[in-house]
């Protein structure tokens, strides 16, 4: 079994920066890994995905803003997010794995305030 968590989760002001990290218990250099986020009354949205080769893809609405990162050595996935703003707000998930099977942190709340 994997497990997943987050941490770097926070109240920000629009314009600001921060860093999520997602620590994995287990050995993930071959796994796909992305961070999705779920704003309330909304479904959860994929926000950024990075395959074992470090190919990465982002949602429109944080292009240029927001940054996903491993590092294998230390199991561990990062989401670098700068000029925040307060659409950006939510529970924000780190996930491993394919639709086939998926695993899934417990989530971090973020907040940007205008």
């Amino acid at each position: 079994q994997l497990q997943l968590v987050e941490s770097g989760g926070g109240l920000v002001q629009a314009g600001g920066s921060l860093r999520l990290s997602c620590a994995a218990s287990r050995v993930i250099f071959s796994m796909p890994m992305g961070w999705y986020r779920q704003a309330p009354g909304k479904q959860r949205e994929l926000v950024a995905e990075i395959t074992s080769g470090g190919s990465t893809n982002y949602a429109d609405s944080v292009k240029g803003r927001f940054t996903i990162s491993r590092d294998n050595a230390k199991n561990t996935v990062y989401l670098q997010r700068n000029s925040l703003k307060p659409e950006d707000t939510a529970d924000y998930y780190c996930a491993a794995g394919t639709v086939l099977r998926r695993y899934w942190g417990q989530g971090a709340q973020v907040a940007v305030s205008p």
